[in-house]
């Protein structure tokens, strides 16, 4: 798979029907290696290794409710107490980060209301905080650990 620009990590790797799965150590199962998967994969371990996110505490592919449809975020994080605290969204490496991509995130938002969202193709990395008293957000100069969440 690509190189992103993330530390490199091992993961367990198996074909099966000529297709290739990855081990999600969050899910505890083999899932479909997609790009997109590869970019969550290497991110999320990333947050564990890395940014001292607990494993525990993170939510893969989180379904809700928005309105009447059924979506899906790529991660959210959780504090102790229950509460999400950030939502991940992981694109592809091909798939630039632009307008759509923060819609997308942002409209997850408006139902789980975190502090914090990351939009990642792996390549490129964006962190805002939510500044919901006045209704804008505040792009941070880097990703940060899970105890600056709580702060």
């Amino acid at each position: 798979m690509e190189s992103l620009n993330l530390p490199t990590y091992s993961f367990n790797i198996k074909f099966q029907e000529q297709r290739k799965y990855i081990f999600d150590t969050l899910r505890k199962k083999y899932v479909l290696l997609t790009p997109e998967e590869w970019v969550r994969q290497n991110f999320l371990k990333f947050l564990v290794e890395e940014k001292k996110y607990p494993a525990s505490l993170i939510s893969v592919e989180m379904e809700f409710k928005l309105n009447t449809l059924s979506k899906r975020c790529d991660a959210v994080i959780f504090n102790r107490d229950g509460r999400p605290l950030l939502i991940v969204e992981c694109k592809a490496t091909s798939v630039k980060i632009d307008q759509k991509a923060f819609e997308q995130i942002a409209r997850y938002n408006m139902n789980l209301k975190v502090d914090f969202l990351i939009v990642t193709n792996g390549l490129r990395h964006f962190c805002c905080k939510i500044d919901f008293e006045n209704q804008g957000f505040v792009f941070l100069n880097h990703i940060p650990e899970f105890k600056e969440l709580n702060s």
